[in-house]
C-alpha cells in the first residue's frame, strides 16, 4: 500500500516538473551540467591523485637526499673531532705518563677543554684511560664549565663500551632516546641525545690506550632537521645502519610505528618508498640512505595529506556543479547580489579590523538585519578603540611611575657622607676648600635633580668627578681612581646616575671597609653590539653569601626588592626598562676586590643613542 502511494507521488511529481517547457529546459540542462561536471570532476581527481604522490615522494627524496647530506657532515665532523691526528704522539705520551707526570695530566685536562670549546653542541667530554681505570672529563654544569677526574669500574661491562673495542671502525654512535641506555658515567642524561665514543689505540701495539666520548646535545641535529617541512600528520626519524633511532619528531608515533612494522617494509627496497598501513591510517614512506656511512632518513606522509589537493579540487567541482546548477533552476541572481554585497563589504571591514586596522568602518544602509549588524560592528570598533587608548595610556602612565619610583629611591648614603666630609674640612682646613666641596655638591644635587631619563656619557663622567672631589675629602689618600674610557663611547646615552651607583657600591663596600689605599677603575669599551661599562675595586671583596644574594636580587620582581641592594636592583629594572632584555648588570668577587658590569645595546637610531634626543 506504501509503495503504491509513493509511486504515484513519484509520477505527480514528474508530470508536474515537465508540465511546462521551461522546466524540461531547466531538467535538461540541470541534467547535463550534472554528467559534464561529475565526469571532469571523478577524471581531474583520479589524476590529481597519481601527480600528488608522484610530486610527494620526488619533493620528499630531494629533501632527504639534501639534509642527509648535511647530517653526514655533522657525523663527520664528529669523527674529525675526536682524531688527535697531528698531536697523536703528544697524547699517546701523555695518556702513558699519566700515572707519573703532572704535565701529563695537565696536557690531557688542556686538549679536553681545547676539544669542548670548538663546538657549542657539546655537553660532555670523557677520556677514559683503560690499563689506569682513570678518566678525565670535561662538561657543561649550570652556567660554567667544569673539570673532573676519577677511578670508574665495570665501565667494561657497558654495552657501549663492547660494540667501542670491537668496531673495526674503533668508533660507535650511541642513542639517549632509549630511556635506559646507559653511559658509565655521572652524567645528565636529560641533556643529551647521542653520544660518540673513539677508541685511541697504540700505533706500535694496536693495544687500546684510551676511550674518548662525546656526548651532545640536539642543538645541531635539531636546526639541520628545522630542514626537512613537516605537515600535519608528517613524521621524521633518522636511523642508524643498524636501525637504532637517534632523532625523532615524536616519540609516541616511532613506537607505534616499530609495533606496527614500518621499519620492516625497509628492508630489500631500492627505490626509497613504500605504503604502509596502520589501521584505517595509509602512508607514504620515503626514506633515504646516505652515501657515505649509510645513515637513513625516513619520513612518513598519510596518504589523506597527499590527496587533499585532489580531494579539495574535487569539492570545488562539485561545489561550482552545484552553483551552476542553483543559477539555472532559481535564476536568483540580482536576489543574491543584492543580500551578499553588503556583507561582503562588512565582511572586509571585520578582515581589515581582525588585521589590526582598528579604524575600518562598515557602510550602514537601510534598516534590515544586516544594516543592523554594520552598526553594531561599528559601535564594536569605536568601544575597542576607546580601550586601546585607555589601556596604552595606562602602560606609558604604569611605566613612567615606575621608573620614578625606581630613580628616587637611589641610596642618598653619598650625601649624608659628603656633609660629613664637608664639616671635617671646615674644622680642619678653613673656607677654601669647603667652599669647593660646597660647589661640588651643589651641581651634584643640580644634576640629580635633572628631570632627564639619561643623559650623555661625559655628562655622567663630570658628575662622577664632582663625586670624587667630595669622597676624596673624605678618605684621603685611601682613594685612588684610574679612568680608562674609550673615546668612541662618549656620546653614548646612559641612564642618569648608573654610574654613580655602581661607583657609590665601591665605595660602601671597599674604600669604607678597610683601612688600606683601595683603588677603583672605571673603563668602557665596545664588544660588538653592544657597550660595556666595568667598575672595579681591590678592597675587600664580597663574602660568597653576600655575593649570591646579590645576585639574586638583580633577578627579582618589582616587589621583591629588599636589603641594602636596592639601588643596584633598581638600576637593573631601569635598565631593561629603557633598553629591553639586551641590557642589564652583573657582579663577580675575587678574595680582592669587586667587578661589576653594565651591558648596553649599542644598536640603530630606536635604541641607546636616540633616548631623550
Amino acid at each position: 500500500m506504501i509503495m503504491i502511494r509513493l509511486k504515484k507521488w513519484a509520477a505527480a511529481l514528474a508530470e508536474r516538473a515537465t508540465r511546462r517547457l521551461v522546466n524540461k529546459l531547466i531538467l535538461l540542462f540541470s541534467t547535463t551540467i550534472v554528467l559534464i561536471v561529475g565526469s571532469l570532476t571523478l577524471i581531474s581527481y583520479q589524476i590529481i591523485q597519481k601527480e600528488s604522490v608522484n610530486s610527494s615522494i620526488a619533493s620528499t627524496s630531494n629533501n632527504l637526499h639534501l639534509v642527509n647530506k648535511n647530517l653526514e657532515a655533522y657525523l663527520t665532523g664528529m669523527e674529525v673531532l675526536s682524531q688527535p691526528q697531528l698531536r697523536y704522539d703528544e697524547i699517546m705520551h701523555a695518556i702513558k705518563n699519566e700515572p707519573r707526570e703532572y704535565a701529563s695530566r695537565q696536557y690531557l685536562e688542556n686538549y679536553l677543554r681545547d676539544l669542548f670549546f670548538s663546538r657549542n653542541d657539546l655537553e660532555a667530554i670523557y677520556l677514559y684511560l683503560v690499563e689506569e681505570g682513570k678518566y678525565y672529563a670535561i662538561y657543561r654544569e649550570a652556567y660554567t664549565i667544569s673539570n673532573r677526574s676519577g677511578t670508574i669500574a665495570q665501565l667494561e661491562q657497558q654495552t657501549w663500551y663492547k660494540q667501542t673495542m670491537l668496531s673495526k671502525q674503533n668508533r660507535a654512535y650511541q642513542s639517549f632516546l632509549n630511556p635506559g641506555e646507559e653511559t658509565g658515567y655521572a652524567i645528565n642524561k636529560d641533556k643529551i641525545t647521542m653520544a660518540f665514543h673513539k677508541v685511541l689505540r697504540s700505533i706500535a701495539t694496536r693495544e687500546p690506550q684510551a676511550v674518548l666520548s662525546f656526548y651532545f646535545n640536539s642543538k645541531a641535529m635539531s636546526e639541520t632537521m628545522k630542514d626537512i617541512p613537516l605537515s600535519k600528520g608528517e613524521h621524521v626519524l633518522l636511523l642508524s645502519p643498524d636501525q637504532i633511532p637517534f632523532y625523532v619528531d615524536d616519540r609516541a608515533f616511532y613506537t607505534r610505528a616499530s609495533e606496527a612494522g614500518m621499519l620492516e617494509g625497509m628492508n630489500g627496497r631500492s627505490d626509497g618508498q613504500y605504503n604502509w598501513s596502520n589501521g584505517d591510517n595509509r602512508y607514504l614512506v620515503v626514506d633515504n640512505a646516505g652515501a657515505n656511512q649509510g645513515w637513513s632518513l625516513v619520513k612518513s606522509i598519510p596518504y589523506q595529506e597527499i590527496y587533499e589537493a585532489a580531494t579539495k579540487t574535487r569539492n570545488a567541482s562539485y561545489l561550482i556543479g552545484a552553483i551552476f546548477l542553483f543559477i539555472a533552476v532559481i535564476l536568483v541572481i540580482l536576489t543574491s547580489n543584492a543580500i551578499t554585497l553588503p556583507l561582503k563589504k562588512l565582511a572586509y571591514q571585520m578582515r581589515r579590523f581582525s588585521e589590526g586596522t582598528f579604524n575600518a568602518e562598515a557602510e550602514v544602509k537601510g534598516r534590515d538585519e544586516i544594516a543592523y549588524l554594520a552598526r553594531r560592528f561599528n559601535q564594536m570598533v569605536e568601544r575597542t578603540n576607546e580601550l586601546i587608548n585607555e589601556r596604552y595610556k595606562m602602560k606609558i602612565a604604569q611605566k613612567n611611575a615606575m621608573l620614578k619610583a625606581l630613580e628616587a629611591e637611589i641610596n642618598p648614603h653619598f650625601l649624608y657622607n659628603a656633609l660629613q666630609a664637608i664639616s671635617t674640612k671646615a674644622l680642619k682646613h678653613g673656607t677654601d676648600e669647603v667652599a669647593d666641596m660646597v660647589d661640588a655638591l651643589a651641581m651634584t644635587l643640580r644634576y640629580c635633580i635633572s628631570g632627564k631619563e639619561t643623559v650623555q656619557v661625559y655628562e655622567e663622567l663630570k658628575h662622577i668627578e664632582r663625586y670624587w672631589v667630595l669622597q676624596k675629602a673624605r678618605f684621603g689618600s685611601r682613594l685612588r681612581v684610574i679612568t680608562d674610557w674609550d673615546e668612541a663611547l662618549m656620546e653614548l646615552y646612559i641612564p642618569k646616575l648608573s654610574l654613580q651607583t655602581l661607583v657609590e657600591n665601591a665605595v660602601k663596600h671597599g674604600v669604607e671597609r678597610v683601612s688600606s689605599p683601595v683603588t677603583i677603575k672605571i673603563k668602557a669599551y665596545s664588544d660588538r653590539d653592544q657597550a660595556v661599562i666595568v667598575v672595579e675595586d681591590d678592597g675587600p671583596g664580597i663574602p660568597r653569601e653576600r655575593l649570591e644574594e646579590v645576585q639574586r636580587m638583580l633577578t627579582a620582581g618589582f616587589e621583591e626588592r629588599e636589603g641594602e641592594s636596592i639601588g643596584l636592583h633598581n638600576l637593573q629594572m631601569r635598565l631593561q626598562f629603557l633598553y629591553g632584555e639586551a641590557a642589564g648588570l652583573s657582579i663577580e668577587a675575587r678574595d680582592q676586590g669587586v667587578t661589576m658590569t653594565m651591558f648596553l645595546p649599542k644598536g640603530d637610531s630606536s635604541n641607546v643613542y636616540s633616548i631623550n634626543r
